[in-house]
């Protein structure tokens, strides 16, 4: 699954149809009323902030997919209301209370889709273009915070689906895709539409995220600010000077601004090199994964950063069990420090990202916007984005996501944009085709070349061998 901008994708032109999900009238209603997790009261708490100070911040995560052949319109709006209705995050209504967040959950019973036909496209750029329109229908202070569609074609159909971050993560985009092409195929038979396929090619049912987030706030409700559990991060803004570790390359930004985004995508390795630098990390007793961390922070160090490494990892929480295969936002965001050496030597960093890396999971009951709330000055309790520069540091592994051996044949794409940033952001992801990085900076010069040296330093340090 590629990470790439809509407008790059190159689909194919065609009928355009939407699928506009609806609630139902009716005696069933809402089936229960429940607190939303950390990174929605945030989420949503930010964007109400911002709209009140007319100021919005848009963004979405989307994906595309193919089918092939003929497509089945009937199936495949069958196969849009399944995912629907197999994860609840989606037909959920949320609403602010008391400087918190509520949210009401639909019955999968109550809810409907409406078919829209909205006319013919006639080439790629037009197609691109009213996509990316259609993604940003999504907002985080309404219902729905899901849209969908497909752009059909004699032979094929491209399926679309865009969410607000309120209800999903980058994962979820594989998860849904994975969904909806398995009903697809059962409906389109004549079959109904089952819970998912996993590895073991055995039945999944999707966890609640709801849940999920539910058992996590019970677990942190008495924490407060002088909490033992909070001591990593008291410690790690000690010696950082703040819980936001800056990037720490010249952007030519100034502060509490945003910028127009430039985006793009690039292949870094080929899956040969994946392979071969995969290698090396496990020569010097390391994960693939720590030793692109590793990477990154020697090429900073190549291009004037810090000989010490501070940056936000974001932390997968679904787990393998039954939240594996569901959609929401299960992403808590650890800090990490490793200090790089005095010179550019590979194994010594990647032992350190290592370590860092197993001492930082080991304080993952704590939820960044936890230690945010209790830890930050209070000016950082009402940011509506991060207060500079952040240094990030993001790493997916597509292949191993349900149904990934589809996704080559299936052209399967996320589709990640913000309305403005104040920084530079990567995300590296792993294919059948090789190591991928999306990239969103600010449009600055300065950022510009210092994106491009970055790449170029960590490309190099990955290839060395």
């Amino acid at each position: 699954m590629l990470q790439i901008s809509v407008e790059d994708s190159g689909i194919g032109p065609g009928e355009v149809h939407r699928w506009h999900l609806v609630a139902l009238t009716g005696d069933g209603g809402p089936v229960a009323r429940r607190m939303a997790g950390y990174n929605q009261v945030k989420h949503f708490a930010v964007a109400d902030r911002a709209q009140s100070m007319n100021e919005p911040i848009r963004s979405y995560v989307a994906a595309t997919f193919d089918l092939v052949g003929p497509v089945d319109l009937d199936a495949l709006r069958e196969a849009l209301l399944h995912l629907v209705r197999r994860h609840e995050v989606l037909r959920t209504v949320y609403q602010p209370l008391g400087g918190d967040l509520s949210c009401e959950i639909i019955g999968a019973d109550e809810i409907a889709l409406k078919h829209v036909e909205a006319g013919t496209l006639e080439t790629p750029e037009e197609v691109g273009a009213h996509l990316h329109r259609a993604f940003q229908e999504v907002d985080t202070l309404s219902w729905p915070l899901i849209a969908m569609g497909a752009v059909v074609r004699d032979d094929s159909a491209t399926v679309w689906f865009s969410c607000d971050h309120l209800v999903t993560d980058g994962l979820s985009s594989a998860i849904a895709v994975n969904d909806i092409v398995g009903a697809y195929r059962a409906l389109s038979t004549g079959e109904a539409a089952g819970p998912a396929v996993g590895p073991a090619a055995d039945p999944v049912e999707a966890g609640s995220y709801l849940e999920f987030s539910r058992s996590q706030r019970r677990t942190n409700q008495a924490m407060n600010a002088e909490d033992a559990r909070l001591d990593y991060w008291r410690a790690f803004i000690d010696r950082n000077g703040g819980l936001f570790p800056r990037f720490p390359l010249d952007l030519g930004v100034e502060p509490g601004r945003l910028y127009p985004p430039v985006a793009a995508t690039e292949r870094l390795l080929t899956s040969r090199e994946v392979e071969a630098f995969e290698a090396v990390c496990r020569a010097h007793g390391g994960r693939l994964s720590m030793g692109l961390l590793a990477a990154q922070a020697i090429a900073l160090r190549g291009q004037g950063g810090p000989r010490t490494y501070r940056g936000l990892v974001p932390v997968n929480e679904r787990g393998r069990g039954a939240y594996a295969q569901s959609m929401g936002w299960f992403i808590n965001t650890l800090p990490i420090e490793f200090r790089t050496g005095d010179g550019p030597d590979f194994g010594e960093a990647l032992a350190a990202a290592q370590r860092a890396y197993a001492e930082s999971r080991s304080h993952a009951g704590v939820h960044f916007v936890e230690a945010w709330r209790l830890l930050a000055p209070a000016e950082y309790a009402r940011l509506n984005f991060w207060p500079h520069a952040v240094n990030f540091f993001s790493y997916i592994d597509f292949r191993r996501m349900p149904g990934a051996e589809h996704h080559r044949a299936q052209r399967a794409r996320m589709h990640v944009w913000v309305s403005g940033c104040n920084g530079i952001l990567h995300w590296l992801h792993r294919t059948d085709d090789g190591l991928h990085v999306n990239t969103i900076h600010v449009d600055t010069p300065q950022a510009g070349a210092a994106n491009r040296a970055l790449l170029d330093g960590f490309t190099r340090i990955v290839t060395a061998g």
